[in-house]
């Protein structure tokens, strides 16, 4: 049985049915809180941009699964294997798996909730497709929305709000932003980049009270005109029902090498789940970690092991081209670029040769190939410079400018681990347009940033590949 219906527990489901596409040796029942099916969290500020519709970021649903939506857990008996929910029903179980993800965090200021702790009117989170909704009810053009929160995605909801021609204030407590993943000089070009977009970013600057009336009120003594609020100020990790159980929890479930709880029977992967190697928050952490449950519920892999993401962190905000990844640390070999004004700025860590940590903004060429270097472990080119700028010379890099010349074990999709020879192999089957190579692999199905990858391989082939005149 699997709680929580999210992105995490329809790709267990999926991947448990991929292994097991006739049930036999797995019967799976899935219970979700939300109404609506499991769709794609991640494509959520490109909903809000309106580069996508909500029916678009649906995900499918796997054969042969008994899929209860509109279900609360409420709670769990683990002597008798059994989770009761709100409608007091029962739901036996042999093995059970919690993916019951996160949620939204309003900090505790003045108007922003209710009496019964509810988001207060005009006061909307931005974690799921509810929330969505609610926003663009009131995002029309000329309304004035505050954003507060400027991580990840507070500047996406702030991007993309700008781009439907709302006056968007971005207020942000730190001193810049995206401050767990970007160093000053970084946030301050991201910042620039997002005024000359039309958003007004204020960093160093906290909510302090919010009426509708009014407006918000800021710690600084400033007050903002704005028709309604979006709080993007973080999440916090579901553990009640797993905690309730008495299972360990801190930040999360805390999970082992198996994805199990301090339960055998009982495991927990995506948002929910605190595995000591896996940042929270990346997409690609809960697929890996559904594969490696799927191997083992099923028994198709016993021996495998959950061993960790490695962090690569892109942003979904048109006309902003933003990657950090690893960890850039005090220590290692750097190289650092800033070219402010062209909205350009990068920093290269590395260690023994290899690439640990780097931002890259506005450098996409440079981006797509120190992605590559850090996938792969594979020795970076002496010229740092010319990595840094996109510009290695052949044989030293990967080019990635040119799908030609991309290496077919370069990994495309990292939500999905799909490298270029499994879409090249997708097209010569029959795969002929990115939607078609999309659904086969699942690239640019997670998170959406490798789209225009996917597309341009596509062109590649479609000009370069013998085997198109065998096209049907």
């Amino acid at each position: 049985m699997v709680v929580g219906n999210g992105m995490v527990g329809a790709r267990l489901a999926e991947e448990i049915r991929r292994r097991d596409p006739g049930g036999e040796r797995v019967s799976l029942t899935v219970l979700g809180a939300e109404v609506h099916p499991a769709y794609n969290r991640v494509l959520l500020s490109t909903v809000l941009a309106g580069g996508l519709s909500a029916p678009m970021v649906a995900l499918p649903v796997a054969d042969g699964v008994s899929l209860h939506t509109g279900v609360t857990a409420t709670a769990l008996d683990r002597t008798a294997r059994v989770v009761h929910d709100a409608d007091g029903g029962q739901h036996p179980y042999d093995e059970l798996v919690l993916a019951t993800g996160c949620r939204a965090w309003l900090p505790p200021v003045d108007g922003f909730t209710g009496a019964d702790g509810a988001p207060a009117d005009g006061v909307s989170p931005f974690r799921d497709l509810d929330d969505c909704e609610r926003i663009l009810a009131v995002a029309a053009p000329g309304a004035r929305i505050a954003v507060v929160g400027g991580g990840l995605l507070g500047v996406e909801a702030a991007r993309g709000l700008a781009g439907r021609g709302v006056a968007v204030t971005l207020v942000h407590p730190c001193t810049h932003l995206m401050e767990r993943q970007l160093d000053a000089g970084a946030g301050a070009v991201l910042a620039d980049a997002l005024r000359g977009l039309g958003v007004d970013v204020r960093c160093g600057v906290g909510a302090k009270a919010w009426d509708p009336e009014t407006g918000l009120d800021c710690d600084d003594g400033s007050r903002i005109a704005a028709d309604a609020v979006v709080v993007a100020a973080g999440v916090r990790a579901e553990t009640g029902l797993a905690a309730d159980a008495g299972l360990a929890v801190d930040r999360g479930i805390l999970v082992d090498d198996r994805l199990a709880t301090d339960d055998g029977r009982v495991h927990a992967i995506g948002d929910c789940a605190q595995h000591p190697d896996a940042a929270p928050g990346l997409v690609q952490s809960g697929w890996e970690q559904a594969a490696v449950l799927a191997d083992l519920l099923t028994g198709a892999d016993p021996a495998a092991r959950y061993r960790g993401t490695r962090p690569v962190t892109r942003l979904k905000a048109a006309g902003i081209d933003l990657a950090a990844i690893g960890d850039v640390a005090d220590g290692d070999e750097r190289l650092h670029v800033a070219d402010p004004r062209r909205g350009r700025y990068g920093v290269l860590s590395l260690r023994d040769d290899r690439v640990v940590g780097a931002v890259m903004m506005g450098l996409p060429d440079a981006a797509a190939t120190v992605i590559g270097l850090y996938d792969s472990g594979a020795p970076a080119p002496e010229d740092r410079l010319a990595l840094l700028l996109g510009r290695a010379l052949p044989g030293e890099a990967p080019a990635t400018g040119d799908p030609g010349r991309l290496p077919g074990t370069a990994v495309v999709c990292r939500c999905n681990t799909v490298t270029k020879n499994a879409l090249v192999t997708a097209w010569r089957e029959g795969a002929r347009d990115v939607g078609a190579l999309s659904r086969r692999t699942r690239a640019a199905t997670g998170c959406g940033s490798c789209r225009d990858a996917v597309g341009g391989i596509r062109d590649w082939l479609e000009h370069a590949d013998p085997s198109r005149e065998h096209a049907v």
